[in-house]
């Protein structure tokens, strides 16, 4: 099955069934099991994570541009600024959701794991799956972690943009913008530590990709 069918398939599915079970059953009869759902979440939590760098990198610019910025533009600046944290809100939140996902597909896939090395009759294969599992569920762990730390460090940047954006907003004069000086200075430092640690997760999301394949 081509990788367009079987992402169609998925959406469809996805979209149509409420419950789990039915989700997974349905996905199964077409040779989509949680292993390959649980990639496909940390490839798509990667990917959100890759377009949230971009977005805040472009907020820190658009904020830079309005430390010399005239008075009589700081109204669409202000337009601008706000423009731009509710992209980086809407980002933040994509990135969040996406780590849901992994997080309830890569439990369903541990407890099915756990559930099916109980009916096991041969010990060798027992002590060998047993083995995999836990060896599997560490470099989740590790990665789920990073991806946890990067989402944290999305946290003090927004409520920075928001200080910002509203600031501009109850202040539009040559002032207020003085004012934010100090504060974009910070703007920058958290989102330099937001984008180290993004770049954490992504490689760690690469890497367990990797090993899952």
């Amino acid at each position: 099955m081509n990788f367009i069918t079987r992402a169609a398939l998925m959406a469809a599915v996805v979209a149509l069934s409420g419950c789990s079970t039915i989700k997974y059953n349905a996905l199964e009869k077409v040779g989509i099991h949680k292993r390959d759902l649980l990639i496909d979440n940390v490839e798509d939590t990667r990917d959100a994570q890759e377009d949230a760098q971009e977005q805040f990198q472009d907020a820190l610019e658009r904020f830079g541009t309005v430390m010399t910025i005239k008075e009589t533009k700081l109204k669409k600046a202000y337009d601008q600024l706000n423009d731009e944290y509710e992209d980086s809100e809407d980002a933040a939140e994509e990135v969040s959701e996406q780590i849901a996902e992994v997080q309830e597909v890569a439990d369903d896939l541990f407890i099915e794991w756990a559930e099916e090395i109980e009916t096991y009759s041969d010990a060798v294969l027992r002590r060998d799956s047993e083995s995999k599992l836990l060896n599997t569920k560490a470099r989740y762990v590790e990665m789920l972690k990073t991806m946890q730390d990067a989402e944290a460090s999305m946290r003090p940047v927004l409520a920075t943009m928001r200080d910002n954006v509203l600031y501009l907003k109850h202040n539009l004069n040559a002032q207020a913008v003085g004012s934010m000086q100090t504060k974009f200075t910070e703007l920058e430092g958290d989102i330099g530590i937001l984008i180290e640690r993004m770049n954490q997760s992504i490689a760690r999301s690469d890497e367990f990709i990797r090993e899952m394949k």
